[in-house]
């Protein structure tokens, strides 16, 4: 059973209903959506109050969309066209202990871009962006407090050798991906072999922990995750520096499965993973069962965890169903036809929905229909629609609720 665990909502950039509760003035509740189109090198911005008042922003090409720096920056990555670019969400929170503000002002982009050979992971943490440069070998290191304020603090972060990985700060050490330096064909990708803790100059400051394959990386309370051959690794940070330990997949999952992408809940200390094209697994960190797996009826398109009822996740399976998992019974507790059917054949980086939370709704765009989905997240039953036009498809929400003065 994941161990409850509070953690600070405004620090994560949260839904904060909770702490405005109780004000009878200059409440406000407001989620800004940034949707990224799977063919227009474009980001729509718009509020869900107010969803035909939109701002447009070109980007260089296809964009995936991380909130970072509280939820006061998306992100924009570009992976196909080496550049990241920053908007302003134009919303911003300032805590008072027993209640936050809210400043609202319109998106904007920031004057600051980034370029580089195919930045792909993007880990928000201990007040830092990293961008791991899958053709560079490096990482870049943004402080998300300066980038909040439109400026630009990068440090570049070497790799011994380019690979798909990423770079994670944990309290003061960097946990960098390690790829082998045996030789490849030409146009392979050199195989991963795990994680280590280095220096912010990229110097070794521990041994390399084995983690074939690894992929994926997610945090929940004191732990990072990620994903491996063997099963999945785990970190925290110890006395002494960062301390490995790895859950072994156990002899009752499917054989030969791995997980591959981690989501850490806000809530309690557990990570929801992928687990074979129709599978997903619940990972305690702490206690036994470490995994515990829950069978999907299609294969999986996308999932989401919920911040505002943490036992909530939802994953959109490929006949256009949305289920609700309970975290805690690691069971489909719900379900409902939401879209129509995507089937995961293909490009891995086909059309297909992609799911965000705002509140009680769970967002999903339907780029084969040009809108994005309202889904009441209590009754799964959609209510409303915005069409967009176009391919909406990757998106990523901002916001919450705060006193406005």
């Amino acid at each position: 059973m994941p161990r409850p665990i509070i953690i600070g909502a405004l620090a994560l950039g949260l839904p904060l209903s909770a702490l405005a509760q109780g004000h009878d003035h200059g409440d406000v509740t407001l989620y800004r959506v940034f949707v990224a189109d799977h063919a227009q090198a474009q980001v729509t911005a718009f509020d869900l109050d107010d969803p035909e008042h939109r701002h447009d922003f070109a980007t260089t090409g296809q964009a995936k969309l991380f909130p970072v720096a509280g939820g006061a920056v998306v992100a924009a990555i570009q992976s196909d066209d080496d550049t990241v670019h920053f908007f302003r969400s134009g919303i911003a929170f300032h805590d008072h202990g027993d209640h936050s503000d809210i400043e609202i002002s319109d998106p904007s982009a920031l004057d600051v871009t980034l370029t580089g050979p195919r930045p792909f992971h993007l880990v928000s943490h201990d007040g830092k962006v990293v961008i791991n440069y899958d053709l560079g070998g490096y990482a870049e290191i943004v402080d998300e407090h300066a980038l909040s304020h439109g400026e630009a603090e990068i440090v570049t972060f070497p790799q011994a050798r380019a690979h798909h990985g990423f770079v994670a700060p944990l309290r003061g050490h960097w946990l960098s991906t390690v790829a082998s330096d045996a030789r490849v064909e030409d146009g392979a990708a050199p195989p991963r072999l795990g994680l280590q803790a280095f220096d912010e100059a990229g110097n070794p400051t521990g041994d390399l922990a084995t983690c074939t394959a690894i992929h994926g990386e997610a945090f929940s309370g004191a732990y990072l995750a990620a994903g491996c051959r063997e099963g999945v690794l785990t970190v925290t940070a110890g006395a002494e520096g960062p301390e490995f330990r790895m859950l072994d997949y156990p002899a009752d999952l499917p054989q030969g499965v791995t997980t591959g992408t981690l989501l850490g809940s806000s809530g309690m200390q557990v990570f929801l993973g992928n687990h074979g094209a129709d599978g997903l697994v619940v990972v305690d960190p702490v206690d036994e069962p470490h995994f515990r797996r829950i069978e999907l009826p299609f294969r999986r398109v996308d999932f989401v965890l919920d911040p505002v009822r943490p036992a909530n996740g939802y994953v959109l399976t490929e006949d256009g169903t949305l289920h609700r998992i309970n975290l805690l019974d690691a069971a489909i507790t719900a379900s409902a036809q939401v879209t129509g059917l995507y089937s995961m054949d293909g490009h891995w980086n086909d059309p297909r929905p992609r799911l965000a939370m705002a509140g009680d709704e769970i967002l999903i765009t339907d780029p084969a229909q040009g809108l994005v989905r309202r889904v009441d997240a209590g009754s799964l039953q959609e209510s409303g629609q915005i069409e967009l036009g176009g391919t909406p498809y990757n998106v990523a929400v901002v916001g919450g609720s705060g006193i406005s003065h």
